[in-house]
């Protein structure tokens, strides 16, 4: 299916930069007015002024001092913003950033990089790799001032830390991912932290590690992804996110590469099971990709026996009924991984990236071959090469693409509730034509992301405003902020959708030179790029009174800060009213 332009949209101008609401998934009915519109937008930036080099990539807030911590990778700093004025962040006078590398974490570490930061109850905890990744890593804590508490040594590549709701507990998912060689593959894990009052008292011994090793000599599900080289499932397995329980006694980590989510007791201190997260069907109506950037335009296309690995990257999680229910950004990821040898070739011990031109396909299950693996059509689309042949024939009897270019709800068990289909991809197609699936670090780049998991959604958060709750994602590559109600899991609808980048301006290598940095002016222009960690700031933590959004992007190395406003109760009701009628109108379009 082609998407035309004849579409109504409502849109308004922010100075360069585009704003659009539709209170449906892509129709606007004319009736949810300005007053009564749920309304996301920013009020705020603070700009590193560091392109493409993670100059700002998580966020996290303290509510008493009114300051917003954010992690600056390229320099290995934690930035400490002031919010109280959220539409004019700066840097604290007294103590604007904590350096990582002016710090006495003793001989046997040295910093490679900041992975992520959460605040509670006066304490900041930093997640901290070892430059050497298959090291262990460390876990640092500072008070809201930026002062050392104390280090304390937790597993290989902490990718991200929680503390749970009662703060009595930090967990933290240890990614470890092996050597380029594939040499030294350490576990995965989760390191569990036992707080005291006293901080500067805690010692390693207050670490617990929560490993895979019991699956090592059980049967899992099949549709788990193991595939390291000569990998236990122990190695092979590697968390990247966590979500915990309301009651503070379960948690839910993300198993990117794996597809799968391992679940996790908090009072044991043991992961009890791991869940496959499945496949989603690209022969489904529903769920049409635009699957090639040599397509010139934007094309919506099924294929019988394609699948996207869901693979999500964060994960929240929120209670309905007395259950809990989890949100996963199915962002998608692939395994890379090369060494020099000794001559100083180039040798690949894991690359699992093909395209769906360059392989073999069964004659019998895609009989037009040659059709689907023209450049425009399906050729172009990157597939995983470690799964697909069926029958062990040497060709290709399914197709495997990485992500599903959506968010998803799950129930704690592991069921798919919701999924959004290709609503971002539909979304974004319908708001912005002329930059669909854009890349994210250069303007003039139309279509650029459609053969590599779309717009790719990487972060989420929810928020719970005027008794609603929503789910905020973020586009890493087109880049925005697409917002959803799901105060009801079961009936989640689209209700807005803020891209706080500036198309028109001419931002490319073009521009500013091939291997050239761009200016400060030129960064300026553009705005936001690669939206990375998204945090909610509820109204009763506001400087404002109000709810905010803080936004960390990676590319740009901006931090912005969204007002979000949300319909009364009684136009709340009638929005999602008319968001199911849009939605019915084009469910009836389609058939």
């Amino acid at each position: 299916m082609k998407i035309s332009n004849s579409s109504q949209t409502c849109s308004h101008s922010i100075g360069k930069l585009l704003k659009f609401s539709l209170p449906s998934a892509l129709i606007w009915t004319g009736l949810a007015t300005a007053a009564n519109a749920f309304d996301l937008r920013p009020i705020g930036t603070y700009q590193t002024g560091i392109f493409d080099d993670s100059g700002a990539r998580i966020t996290t807030y303290d509510p008493l001092s009114q300051r917003l911590f954010v992690t600056n990778d390229s320099t290995q700093r934690i930035e400490i913003l002031d919010i109280f004025d959220p539409t004019n962040p700066y840097p604290v006078a007294a103590n604007p950033f904590i350096d990582l590398t002016t710090l006495d974490l003793g001989l046997d570490f040295e910093v490679g990089g900041i992975n992520s930061i959460a605040f509670k109850d006066g304490i900041l905890a930093a997640a901290v790799e070892s430059k050497t990744l298959q090291d262990p890593g460390r876990v640092l804590f500072f008070d809201s001032n930026g002062t050392l508490l104390n280090s304390l040594t937790v597993g290989a590549l902490p990718d991200m830390l929680t503390f749970t709701p009662d703060g009595r507990k930090i967990l933290v998912a240890n990614e470890g991912e092996p050597s380029g060689d594939y040499l030294n593959d350490p576990e995965g894990s989760v390191s569990i932290i036992e707080l005291a009052a006293d901080i500067a008292s805690l010692t390693d011994a207050n670490v617990k590690t929560a490993d895979f090793q019991l699956f090592n000599n059980i049967a899992i599900d099949d549709r788990i992804r193991i595939f390291g080289p000569n990998a236990t499932v122990a190695q092979d397995l590697e968390p990247e996110s966590i979500a915990v329980s309301e009651d503070g006694t379960k948690a839910w980590v993300t198993l990117q590469e794996n597809n799968a989510i391992a679940v996790l007791d908090l009072l044991t201190g043991e992961f009890t099971d791991l869940f496959a997260l499945g496949f989603k069907d690209y022969s489904q109506p529903q769920n049409a990709l635009d699957p090639s950037d040599r397509d010139g335009g934007i094309n919506f296309r099924t294929l019988q026996n394609l699948f996207g690995i869901y693979q999500p990257d964060e994960i929240a999680s929120y209670t309905f009924g007395g259950q809990t229910f989890l949100f996963t950004a199915n962002e998608g990821d692939s395994r890379e991984y090369l060494f020099e040898d000794e001559a100083g070739n180039e040798i690949e011990s894991l690359v699992e990236e093909t395209s769906v031109g360059d392989v073999l396909l069964d004659p019998d299950l895609f009989p037009n071959a040659a059709e689907i693996q023209q450049n425009s059509n399906f050729g172009r689309l990157e597939i995983t090469n470690t799964m697909g042949d069926t029958d062990g024939d040497g060709d290709y009897d399914e197709l495997y693409a990485f992500g599903g270019r959506s968010f998803s709800i799950w129930d704690e068990l592991g069921n798919l509730i919701f999924d959004s289909g290709n609503e971002f991809e539909r979304i974004t197609a319908e708001l912005f034509p002329d930059y669909f699936n854009s890349n994210n670090d250069a303007n003039q780049s139309f279509d650029n992301r459609s053969d590599n998991k779309g717009p790719e959604p990487e972060g989420i958060t929810l928020g719970r405003i005027l008794e609603k709750t929503y789910a905020f994602i973020g586009l890493e590559r087109i880049g925005g902020i697409i917002a959803y109600d799901v105060t009801d899991p079961y009936n989640p609808f689209f209700v807005d959708y803020f891209n706080n980048r500036n198309f028109a301006a001419l931002f490319n290598e073009d521009v500013f030179g091939e291997d050239e940095e761009p200016s400060r002016e030129q960064l300026d222009a553009v705005g936001d790029l690669g939206p990375e960690g998204l945090l909610f700031i509820a109204a009763a933590d506001s400087p404002t009174g109000r709810p905010l959004l803080a936004v960390a992007n990676e590319v740009s190395g901006t931090t912005t800060l969204y007002s979000v406003r949300v319909p009364e109760p009684s136009s709340a009701i009638a929005l999602a009213g008319v968001g199911a009628l849009g939605w019915l109108s084009r469910k009836r379009k389609r058939a």
